[in-house]
């Protein structure tokens, strides 16, 4: 069976592996992309970043929306938070998050462009 991600001959090209092995990401940041990616790869914790992409919310709220216990959201919210994916204000004795800024708003703005478009559905 043919692998058409392999090339069919050997044949390295010196100078542009010399340019990208220059400019690749260092080895801590590849981690703290990893970790940023695993933290929204979370269904619920997408949801909960659409969410908060219309309106800064209190954890009774997002419960709500969600229909999930404000406890799951609560542990959610935090591994948000640990990622500077949200960030939270408080007012009195209620908890208010958001988007951390609007790089957040962004990527998951341009994520939905990206699987939106047409010509990806034909090579699924």
């Amino acid at each position: 069976m043919e692998n058409k991600y392999c090339c069919e001959t050997i044949s390295v090209h010196k100078d542009t592996v010399i340019e990208v092995q220059s400019k690749i990401i260092e080895e801590n940041m590849t981690e703290r992309l990893s970790r940023f990616f695993k933290a929204i790869s979370d269904p619920t914790r997408m949801k909960i970043l659409f969410a908060l992409k219309f309106h800064e919310l209190c954890v009774c709220d997002i419960s709500i929306i969600l229909n999930m216990s404000q406890s799951a959201i609560s542990h959610q919210l935090k591994t948000l938070k640990d990622n500077k994916l949200v960030k939270s204000r408080k007012e009195g004795k209620t908890r208010f998050y958001s988007l951390d800024d609007k790089h957040v708003h962004d990527i998951f703005e341009l994520s939905l462009t990206h699987l939106k478009e047409d010509k990806h559905e034909e090579n699924l």
